[in-house]
């Protein structure tokens, strides 16, 4: 596993949900709610978390059914996965999300930067495993 920072996200139509780690602790924790209007507004605040955080690499969810075939969202995710390792130059790696929101504690309204908590630390957890 490459070391380092690492941005998680997780990609909605309305809101992306965005967490942060770092490969030495193996840790993800929620960072913010990205709610952009366009994707121009979307990919300026993703710039200001890379600029922030100067992440070494990319964890992008991709939904799918519970059966695993693709969903309406599933090439949007994959598709915003290429964009973002394409104006970052950096490493982006998927991981499949389709139990991330499940994981979330019930009761909050916007779930989707512990969502992608739960993304980042499946993916430390798979690459701990393998």
């Amino acid at each position: 596993m490459q070391e380092g920072t690492v941005l998680s996200f997780d990609f909605g139509l309305a809101r992306t949900g965005v967490a942060m780690g770092n490969t030495l602790t193996k840790t993800a924790k929620p960072l913010t709610i990205i709610h952009a209007k366009s994707n121009d507004e979307r990919w300026k605040a993703i710039e200001k978390l890379v600029e922030d955080w100067t992440p070494d690499f990319f964890v992008v969810g991709v939904p799918r059914h519970g059966d695993g075939t693709d969903c309406d969202l599933t090439p949007r995710c994959e598709r915003f996965a290429r964009q973002l390792g394409g104006r970052f130059h950096r490493p982006v790696f998927t991981v499949d999300e389709r139990f991330s929101s499940v994981m979330v504690e019930h009761g909050r309204d916007k779930i989707d930067d512990a969502a992608s908590a739960v993304i980042l630390q499946q993916y430390f957890d798979e690459e701990d495993a393998a």
